[in-house]
């Protein structure tokens, strides 16, 4: 079984609305997807770092997904890493534990509690 890639912009703001969970590495949210499949996909703002520290950082959570997605991974939903500043120098195997973690809580249906709202949107 194959694991699509996100590639439209759409489908990332989609990931936006569904269960949010945060660890010190990154924050995994979950969606629905109407019977896609498997699919996932990765973000890392400039807040984070230069190109290298992302670049590397996207290296490292495919790896994660490609390792964990397959036996973990909730069947038809999207999953989508955002990276966090923490997330380059973190050990890799915790954050494959934490990985394990906040996918079976997105599996019970559990998130963080909702952010509060920043105000108007511009």
């Amino acid at each position: 079984m194959t694991i699509e890639v996100l590639t439209k912009r759409a489908d990332f703001l989609a990931a936006n609305k569904g269960l949010r969970n945060a660890r010190p590495g990154f924050v995994l949210l979950t969606r629905p997807n109407q019977g896609q499949g498997k699919r996932f996909g990765i973000t890392v703002t400039k807040k984070v770092g230069n190109a290298v520290v992302r670049n590397r950082m996207k290296r490292r959570f495919r790896e994660l997904l490609r390792d964990a997605l397959p036996a973990e991974g909730l069947p038809d939903h999207d999953h989508v890493l955002v990276g966090r500043a923490g997330g380059i120098t973190r050990d890799f195997q915790r954050m494959r534990g934490e990985l394990t973690e906040v996918l079976a809580r997105a599996a019970e249906g559990k998130g963080d509690r909702p952010r509060r709202s920043r105000g108007p949107q511009r």
